[in-house]
């Protein structure tokens, strides 16, 4: 095989390309997870996820992808039959739905297009409508990886409350944590669904649960099976820094780099920087001609933009023309847009520079591949972002 000269671009939205002070910091030796040295590591795990999350309550760590941190939220505060309210948002909302099910849940799955966020007039009247409070807990993914549309969690939980409804907030941040602003405690969640391989910059491996205490009341009486995903026995380890079993030990010290490049920049910071590189691409997807597929402008994800085909175009063969020509990799459609979009990723450890190269990529993909579009979203993209870096010179001049 022939070797291609340059880094390869990994621009879809997760897993993200990994920085080099994590990489460092993973390839440290391991050490024993039963020794002091890591019960120190742990302890500031513990501590500086907090403010990730915005939560004052624990963070349970599990060396698992996103769907064990799914499976952990249900089966540590549901028992079976439980209903569940779910919003479909998008294909990630769909799966989660499916593992409900498969855990002897019952899920209400309210129908949705794609291409909006998660509809709080409809949970709030679904609420309503429940007087017997069957309902036990209501899931929202907060930005669909699918789809490119983020849901409004604050004012999911104002209907959760407008109704006097005692359910659950579940909130999936997977795509979102470290990316775009999220607040546990603020927006009353109950338990908060990550992963690690996207705004939190490392490899796949970590998933989390944030908690509050009604989620930890609800954990006392709840009768889904449970063994590896046990709060309990996390927690009761945790409180000194360990764990219940075998830890990921080198995600850790990945863990703890990620989470001292965050506070070095700022959450804030972060936050704007993903602002800034959303509205950049979609002043590009603008220019070519193209269609965003989220509708609502109040909901663009700033993870990643997902992009229509135009009618008749493959969006899977013109992912291969990019991959092929420009040694780029763009996410794919999928669930019911499969080959229909497109997804740019955005996120994590990325820069100006990072993008423009990205969008670069994307239009001479266009290009090659005859799809129809005009030319300049890239250079349209280039124009936002260095009046942007114009600002930032003089407010600092």
């Amino acid at each position: 095989m022939s070797r291609t000269a340059g880094r390869h671009f990994l621009q879809i939205p997760g897993p993200t390309n990994v920085p080099d002070r994590i990489l460092r910091a993973i390839d440290r030796p391991t050490i024993d997870h039963r020794g002091p040295d890591f019960g120190a590591l742990g302890r500031r795990l513990f501590a500086g996820l907090k403010p990730v999350f915005k939560c004052s309550g624990p963070v349970i760590v599990y060396p698992a992808s996103g769907t064990g941190a799914w499976e952990a939220a249900l089966v540590n505060t549901l028992s079976p039959g439980d209903r569940v309210l779910m919003s479909e948002t998008g294909h990630f909302a769909t799966l989660w739905r499916g593992l409900a099910e498969k855990l002897g849940l019952k899920p209400d799955f309210l129908p949705g297009d794609w291409r909006h966020g998660a509809d709080a007039e409809a949970i709030a009247a679904r609420l309503g409508e429940d007087k017997a409070h069957e309902i036990r807990a209501v899931c929202v993914v907060h930005n669909e990886t699918s789809t490119g549309c983020t849901s409004d969690i604050a004012a999911v939980r104002k209907a959760i409350d407008e109704a006097g409804h005692p359910a659950l907030l579940m909130v999936d941040t997977i795509s979102s944590l470290a990316s775009i602003d999220y607040r546990h405690d603020e927006w009353g969640v109950d338990v908060t669904v990550a992963g690690s391989q996207k705004g939190l910059m490392l490899p796949p491996g970590l998933s989390f649960n944030a908690v509050s205490e009604k989620a930890l009341d609800a954990h006392r009486t709840a009768g889904l099976p449970r063994a590896y995903w046990d709060w309990t026995a996390m927690l009761k380890a945790n409180e000194t820094g360990y764990f219940p079993h075998t830890p990921a030990t080198n995600l850790l010290y990945g863990l703890a780099e990620a989470i001292d490049m965050l506070q070095e920049e700022g959450l804030d910071r972060v936050f704007a920087r993903h602002d800034r590189h959303a509205e950049a691409t979609r002043r590009a997807v603008g220019a070519w001609g193209l269609e965003v597929l989220c509708l609502d402008p109040d909901r663009y994800s700033s993870s990643l933009t997902a992009v229509l085909m135009p009618e008749g175009e493959s969006a899977d063969r013109f992912r291969r023309i990019v991959l092929d020509a420009f040694d780029m990799s763009l996410g794919s459609g999928l669930g019911k847009l499969a080959d229909r979009v497109f997804r740019i990723g955005h996120l994590g450890d990325f820069n100006d520079l990072s993008l423009a190269g990205t969008l670069a990529g994307v239009e001479m993909g266009l290009a090659l591949a005859g799809v129809p579009h005009e030319k300049g979203g890239t250079q349209a993209a280039m124009d936002y972002l260095a009046e942007e870096a114009r600002a930032a010179v003089k407010e600092t001049a």
